[in-house]
């Protein structure tokens, strides 16, 4: 392995790699923030809703757990487009990553909910606090202690599913790398570098994950 044959070839490519990485990054930020507010909904569906609403909403829940992100990301482009609903590769992408995302996000708020005593529901009704009252105030705080752990979980995942994209000409951080391969054909180092990137990117938000965790954290 030629460490600076490799440097240089990462050095001559900075621009079209970091316009990859920017992709990366805007595609997980995207897919995350959309899939964590969807799988909120998803999850006070389940818990809350009526038989019929769980049933329509569990059904949504296991399929997109349930089917490949690769199968997902293929049928948002090309299986909308037969119905008329015109996407770019970017947005079907994105939009494939945030229906998968809110289906995990949406178990993982489904059992910290329940995990919450009832007695605590009953008793923020008795001072007559309103549904959305009692989940801000009294349900939404203790869920997102359990939430945390397992939601950074999903959120790494996101990233790392990104890479399938380049399936339907997204240009992401891995493509970057594989049109440099192409033409230096250190496809070794320069993998070896693109995954040391994602090591990067997903330890940063396991780093962030477990700030955020602690700062929640009841006093001991």
């Amino acid at each position: 392995m030629d460490v600076l044959q490799t440097l240089d070839a990462i050095w001559s490519a900075r621009v079209p790699i970091l316009h990859g990485l920017g992709n990366t990054i805007l595609i997980s930020l995207l897919s995350i923030v959309m899939g964590t507010i969807l799988g909120v909904v998803v999850g006070l569906l389940l818990t809350y809703g009526n038989w019929f609403v769980r049933l329509i909403v569990r059904l949504y829940s296991d399929f997109l757990r349930g089917t490949p992100v690769f199968v997902l990301i293929l049928a948002c482009f090309y299986i909308l487009s037969v119905v008329g609903i015109q996407l770019t590769a970017f947005q079907a992408g994105v939009f494939a990553l945030t229906l998968f995302c809110s289906s995990h996000v949406g178990e993982i708020v489904r059992g910290s909910l329940q995990a919450i005593p009832a007695g605590q529901t009953e008793a923020a009704k008795s001072i007559g606090l309103t549904f959305f009252g009692t989940f801000f105030s009294v349900l939404l705080p203790q869920a997102l202690r359990m939430i945390l752990p397992t939601w950074v979980n999903t959120a790494t995942e996101i990233v790392k599913a990104s890479t399938l994209l380049s399936i339907i000409g997204v240009v992401e951080l891995l493509l970057s790398v594989q049109q440099v391969i192409s033409r230096t054909y250190l496809s070794l180092e320069l993998y070896f570098f693109a995954g040391f990137v994602f090591f990067l990117v997903n330890f940063t938000i396991e780093k962030v994950g477990r700030f955020v965790e602690r700062k929640v954290a009841l006093p001991t």
